[in-house]
């Protein structure tokens, strides 16, 4: 059964079937060909799959993410990193990082990071004299930090997929995030002194102090959210409503950017974005659940245990595997079908759970910025108005970066689990 689901499943993604309907189509025919389940199974398993509190951050988290945007936060908080880096050569770039970064500790999706920024950063970049493929591709990359650095709907998916304890995840997330970050500045920055790019981007920049008052509410809103979590006050869902309604109170009350009017359109977007991830998280689960009957988790870890009983050999199996996959397959579908067989293995080669977490949330971070299927290179050359082909050779630089950095974190366990120690061992 599980051969013919898969075939299924990859024969739907050849003829451009949207990821969803095809693993959700894969399951229908397992359960109609393969077992005696009447199809009412499947909408049953659907719903139960979706039927977890900690998935209810999610839209949240979105919501949160598109208040921001609109009410102005994200224009404050990218003056703000300005204010900090934007003084130097290459600093209107290094600024782009350092933004994404705080949203970052907001918004808990690379797509939201990607349109809320990009629709100033880009624009600004392209008036400084950036060429729009490099803008449009640096902020496709620093885009992804939003699932790495917490609060992290990708994350949310593992720990709930595989009971990992979500805030480990979390604060186990600062230190590939800032080590991701901080590469990618160094980078720029090198890039734009070779080039010669970006000798006036500290023109018109606002003073440290005067910048860090005007996105004061914004700087709090990452203490108020990530503090909740790990001060024991609130659950990583709960801290998601903490976050729509602090946005909504800055940007209808404090910034006054947001009206009655803005809020349905505010809605209507986080619903759509909401909706297309809550469906592939059920059609994803639908799909691990047969597998789970067929008990192929169970063989798979078993074969990849006894094949590679090395961890350093199985990590980098496991992320050759996660880049490929990552490359045509969304983050949350792999997430779900893949975490519970791959951490498994990971476990009985010695593989911290929270570590082996961390690594797979990277890993396929890199494919929202991989060709075909990367939904952040779609986003921003839907920002940048320019093809995706033309982004490719700046892009591949940045891939090459964060693939050097995901080695690092893969190998050098303690940038990953040092904090997690600190606060809950």
């Amino acid at each position: 059964m599980s051969g013919t689901m898969l075939t299924a499943m990859l024969v739907l993604f050849a003829i451009s079937i949207p990821v969803a309907l095809a693993i959700g189509i894969a399951a229908v025919v397992g359960i109609a060909g393969f077992t005696s389940f009447p199809l009412i199974v499947a909408a049953q398993q659907l719903f139960v799959a979706l039927d977890k509190f900690p998935l209810a951050a999610i839209p949240f988290f979105i919501l949160a993410g598109n208040i921001m945007d609109v009410g102005g936060i994200s224009r404050r908080l990218v003056e703000f990193a300005r204010s900090i880096v934007g003084g130097v050569q290459g600093g209107l770039p290094a600024t782009c990082v350092v933004t994404c970064m705080i949203f970052a500790a907001i918004s808990g999706s690379s797509v939201a990071t990607t349109f809320a920024i990009g629709a100033i950063m880009i624009p600004a970049l392209v008036r400084a004299g950036y060429p729009v493929a490099f803008a449009a591709a640096l902020q496709a990359t620093a885009a992804e930090l939003g699932v790495i650095i917490p609060p992290s709907i990708p994350m949310i998916l593992y720990g709930v997929t595989t009971q990992t304890s979500i805030p480990e995840l979390f604060i186990a997330g600062f230190g590939p995030g800032f080590l991701i970050g901080g590469a990618l500045i160094v980078t720029v920055l090198i890039w734009c002194r070779i080039k010669g790019w970006g000798k006036e981007d500290g023109v018109g920049r606002l003073p440290f102090l005067t910048a860090t008052k005007q996105a004061g509410f914004a700087l709090v809103m990452p203490v108020v959210v990530l503090g909740g979590i790990y001060g024991g006050i609130t659950t990583p869902t709960e801290a998601s409503v903490i976050a729509v309604v602090y946005a909504l109170i800055v940007g209808m009350f404090l910034h006054r950017e947001i009206g009655l009017r803005d809020l349905f359109p505010i809605f209507r977007k986080s619903v759509i974005s909401s909706a297309v991830i809550m469906f592939i998280i059920a059609c994803a689960a639908l799909f691990s659940w047969l597998l789970n009957r067929q008990n192929v988790p169970d063989a798979a870890a078993a074969w990849l245990a006894t094949s590679f009983d090395s961890p350093a050999a199985y990590l980098l199996v496991v992320n050759l595997f996660l880049f490929v996959v990552g490359m045509f397959i969304e983050t949350s579908a792999s997430i779900i079908v893949l975490a519970p067989i791959l951490q498994e293995a990971a476990q009985r080669v010695g593989v911290d759970g929270v570590h082996f977490g961390t690594i797979m949330v990277v890993n396929l971070a890199l494919g929202m910025i991989t060709p075909p299927f990367g939904v952040n290179l779609f986003a921003a050359a839907q920002v940048a108005g320019c093809s995706i082909d033309t982004m490719m050779k700046p892009l591949a630089v940045f891939i090459a970066v964060v693939f050097a950095c995901l080695m690092v974190i893969t190998y050098v366990p303690a940038i990953t689990l040092v904090l997690p120690h600190l606060v809950f061992r």
